[in-house]
């Protein structure tokens, strides 16, 4: 038996908002769409997918965020993360951490979604 890929899903609280994001600005293409008016869409980007799934209200309890330090939804590895973070500069994505080297030696950087999903990306 084999484990071949993760799909996090992240809630959003406006879809189309969430797809301009991930769509328009970060490269991913729109693999489908579910539901009259959609309520759920898979994205993706070579081999990485992020489920997202529309609900209604606050997607975080009031205060979390301000308590809780990067609190990540998903890591995606890359094998060229400073490209990636060049691309997305360039594409005028707002970085949630800009890149860094960590001290296990990874090249990191973080960005968030309309609604706060921090998303790292690692290589």
């Amino acid at each position: 038996m084999t484990l071949l890929f993760a799909e996090p899903q992240l809630f959003v609280t406006d879809l189309d908002a969430a797809l301009e994001h991930y769509v328009g600005r970060l490269g991913f293409r729109l693999a489908f769409s579910h539901g009259e008016p959609a309520f759920y869409a898979q994205v993706v980007r070579d081999g990485a997918r992020l489920n997202l799934r529309h609900v209604d209200g606050p997607v975080f309890a009031p205060g979390f965020r301000e308590a809780e330090e990067d609190p990540l939804l998903a890591t995606i590895a890359v094998d060229d993360a400073e490209a990636l973070f060049d691309e997305f500069e360039r594409a005028g994505v707002a970085f949630h951490q800009r890149l860094k080297t960590e001290d296990w030696g990874a090249r990191t950087f973080m960005v968030a979604d309309p609604d706060g999903n921090l998303i790292a990306f690692a290589g």
